[in-house]
């Protein structure tokens, strides 16, 4: 008996708990849903201030002017006289290669050419003593005619006399061509010397421009090989007081760039400096890295002080547009879309009388931007602008006294990624702009737990 009355005791105190349990789990409903849903939102003033439209781009410092010095001749290197940063003349010597095989060739192309003097001379000695015994024989043949006339000497002896004056004649047309043969050769030999004399002139390696060197790639001691192209040997900076930054700017930008726009820069070696350039010219050669076109922008500036050296990375700053006090819209307002059923969203177009189309909410040439914490979808794009003064609509929500919404066409222009310019709308500065939500339950009883909605 006793011990069914403690299991009847222990079901009793467990029937008890599971009660607790049931009610404090109604309890807790009952609190969650005595609690409603209401958004909070971030929001950004309408201001009144400048806007600038700036392009950056990263780019490389290069001299205006640089040479590469090479070598038209294979050889040794003799000597060197210049080394890096070294300041040099046009015409001075920089270098020599070993030139002994290139004088014995100028030796030996002399002494043909000297050889072929000699033949000449030679052609030209016999051409003279045959000349001589053709004029001989000639008035040995003219006597023999007359004589033959006159009956005295046979035919046999003026046909022998005939037969030696051609002989002659034709020994001193022999000569004569060996004389031009001999004339040919000395031209040859001569051209001969002067190639010779030329590769031995190359030996010795001048500077074509006044400048610095910049670059040496050779070593006393070191083979140079130019039988294919010619090595290079040396790099010459015309004048590094001037130089030039090859900005790659990206192919949506270079309609904007122009002739003749300021330009700003910054490199890593001086990173609390700004200097200054002009853009010189937008080339047309495009270049392609992993499907991103880019061109180069070249940028003229003055290096008085010699304190940027050629390679180094530049971060430039192109202004091409600029608005001066005008109301300024902040970015993140022109991303914003509240998260309402489509049909609320319409009510709220229709009730301010604005009128929206699929394409005005997605334009071809908008700007996408990634969705701010609590904003609406990463879709919403930011109207672009031409830069050339042109606009685009937009719809922002302004916030009301009583925390409702409130849509606003505007027009806007340019932009500089942080504020965009206010051209026409029903704004002020001081309207606070809805730039991100979250929502949160809030007790009826009060205030509950919040936090951001996913």
């Amino acid at each position: 008996m006793m011990f069914r009355e403690e299991r009847l005791g222990l079901i009793r105190r467990n029937w008890i708990w599971v009660l607790v349990i049931i009610l404090a789990v109604a309890v807790f409903a009952a609190f969650r849903l005595s609690r409603k849903t209401e958004a909070e939102y971030f929001t950004a003033k309408v201001e009144k201030g400048d806007i600038r439209q700036v392009i950056e781009a990263t780019g490389t410092i290069n001299p205006v002017t640089s040479v590469q010095v090479g070598s038209q001749v294979s050889g040794m290197v003799y000597k060197l006289y210049v080394d890096f940063n070294s300041k040099v003349t046009k015409g001075q010597v920089i270098a020599e290669i070993d030139p002994n095989l290139f004088q014995g060739a100028v030796l030996q192309a002399e002494a043909d050419l000297k050889n072929a003097q000699a033949l000449l001379a030679a052609a030209k000695a016999n051409l003279t003593k045959d000349q001589a015994t053709l004029n001989q024989n000639k008035l040995d043949y003219d006597r023999a005619v007359s004589l033959a006339q006159q009956g005295v000497v046979s035919q046999q002896q003026l046909d022998q006399a005939k037969a030696t004056y051609d002989a002659i004649s034709a020994q001193a047309g022999s000569d004569r061509a060996a004389i031009q043969q001999a004339e040919a050769q000395i031209a040859q030999r001569t051209a001969s010397l002067r190639v010779a004399q030329t590769n031995l002139d190359y030996t010795i390696i001048r500077a074509p421009i006044n400048g610095t060197v910049v670059n040496r790639s050779i070593d006393i001691g070191q083979t140079v090989a130019a039988s294919l192209q010619a090595p290079t040997l040396f790099t010459i900076a015309l004048d590094l007081t001037k130089m030039q930054v090859y900005a790659k700017t990206d192919e949506g930008d270079v309609g904007q760039i122009r002739p003749g726009h300021s330009a700003e820069f910054q490199v890593d070696a001086f990173p609390k400096e700004v200097f200054h350039g002009v853009v010189r010219q937008v080339r047309m050669n495009a270049t392609t890295v992993q499907n991103v076109v880019t061109y180069d922008t070249i940028v003229d500036f003055d290096n008085p002080d010699l304190k940027l050296f050629p390679g180094m990375t530049a971060y430039i700053s192109i202004p091409v547009a600029s608005a001066n006090d005008v109301t300024k819209i902040p970015n993140a307002a022109l991303r914003y879309k509240p998260e309402l059923p489509p049909d609320a969203l319409q009510e709220l177009y229709r009730k301010n009388s604005i009128v929206v189309s699929p394409p005005a909410q997605t334009s071809r040439n908008a700007e996408v931007r990634p969705e701010q914490p609590g904003g609406g979808p990463a879709e919403r794009p930011i109207p672009s602008s031409s830069g050339n003064g042109g606009s685009d609509t937009a719809i922002v929500w302004k916030i009301l006294a009583d925390k409702s919404l409130q849509p606003v066409r505007i027009h806007v222009g340019l932009t500089d990624h942080a504020y965009t310019a206010l051209t026409s709308g029903d704004l002020k500065p001081g309207d606070e702009l809805v730039t991100g939500a979250t929502t949160a339950k809030k007790d009826t009883n009060g205030p509950g737990p919040t936090g951001p909605r996913i």
